[in-house]
């Protein structure tokens, strides 16, 4: 059996983008004039407006803004993949194995009411539900590039605020070196939680210097809106530097504990899928090279023109440190 990856997955467009061409390269031709220019220091928030203004959801489910963020690296100036392909081509495997079975099969996922159960070694663990934890600190909205260990990527604005704020909350103890997340597993919402594929429930982890970075998002909402069952709903973790499978779905306990946590596509192949699944274009799978990427909306599909993959996709200067002295050969 062909074990595949559970990226937030996306669709190759078969059509054009709505904004005419001559525009895109009027925009890339101004970003050049800034870059070189004395409005070098307007660059960023200027490219961020014009990505974002591309990037919106229907306006079907509930809106859910976010204040644009000041953690380093939070926004990308790249392109936004558009909402259609960002939420009907997907890998959660609880709604089936195959693309398009998450966008068909995941609105019997029940969102409301909510509970995430922080547990383990903390000195305040709790339970909190949802509408409390979106309270708890200030939404913000990053622009993240996401890599999947398939070798293709995609940029989305997600919504949602640093985990370290629920980790500072709940005050772990000096003995919790890893944090784990655990997916809902109900086999009456999720037709497919009981196959063989995995073991269920589904279970991620983060070593805790990776969970407290400023980056690692405890993430509510995608596009101004809140998150579709399909991508995580209605609470999600996103880590911009590893492959996206790293990015547990739809939370229901997050646990802090010694030793190192057990994780799904870990136990299903561990020689494949690493516990750090850091994105590395000199670490190969197994079975295909990590070295260039495809960015889905750009054309071609299979065939489209890929680009070169870089060292923790692209947030070296943000995360770099944390792996500073460890051979990434062997930690993948």
């Amino acid at each position: 059996m062909l074990i595949q990856s559970r990226d937030s997955g996306f669709i190759h467009p078969d059509s054009s983008d709505i904004t005419p061409r001559g525009v895109y390269e009027g925009r890339r031709d101004m970003l050049k004039w800034l870059a070189t220019g004395v409005a070098g220091a307007a660059m960023a928030s200027w490219a961020s407006r014009e990505a974002l203004a591309d990037a919106v959801g229907p306006g079907k489910l509930p809106p859910l803004h976010g204040a644009k963020s000041a953690v380093a690296g939070a926004q990308t100036m790249e392109k936004p993949t558009e909402y259609k392909d960002a939420t009907s081509y997907n890998n959660y495997y609880e709604f089936g194995t195959d693309k398009g079975d998450p966008v068909k099969n995941a609105g019997t996922l029940k969102t409301r009411p909510w509970t995430v159960e922080v547990e383990g070694l903390v000195n305040k663990p709790g339970k909190y539900n949802i509408e409390d934890l979106i309270k708890l600190s200030a939404q913000e909205e990053r622009i993240y590039r996401l890599r999947c260990v398939e070798g293709w990527s995609m940029v989305i604005p997600w919504v949602g605020y640093s985990l370290a704020e629920l980790i500072k909350r709940v005050e772990p103890q000096g003995s919790a070196k890893y944090v784990e997340f655990v997916t809902l597993a109900d086999p009456k919402t999720m037709p497919f939680v009981g196959s063989r594929i995995l073991d269920w429930p589904y279970t991620e982890g983060l070593r805790m210097d990776e969970a407290m970075h400023p980056l690692t998002l405890l993430t509510f909402g995608m596009y101004g809106e809140v998150l579709p069952n399909q991508n995580g709903a209605p609470v999600r973790i996103v880590v911009p530097w590893k492959y996206g499978f790293k990015s547990g779905k739809s939370i229901v306990k997050i646990r802090f504990v010694e030793k190192e946590p057990g994780t799904a596509w870990n136990k299903a192949a561990a020689n494949e899928y690493g516990f750090y699944s850091n994105v590395n274009p000199n670490v190969d799978h197994p079975r295909w090279s990590q070295a260039t990427e495809r960015r889905i909306g750009d054309g071609g599909g299979l065939f489209a023109k890929r680009a070169k993959t870089l060292l923790f996709n692209g947030y070296e200067a943000q995360v770099g440190q944390l792996y500073a002295g460890m051979d990434l050969k062997k930690y993948y």
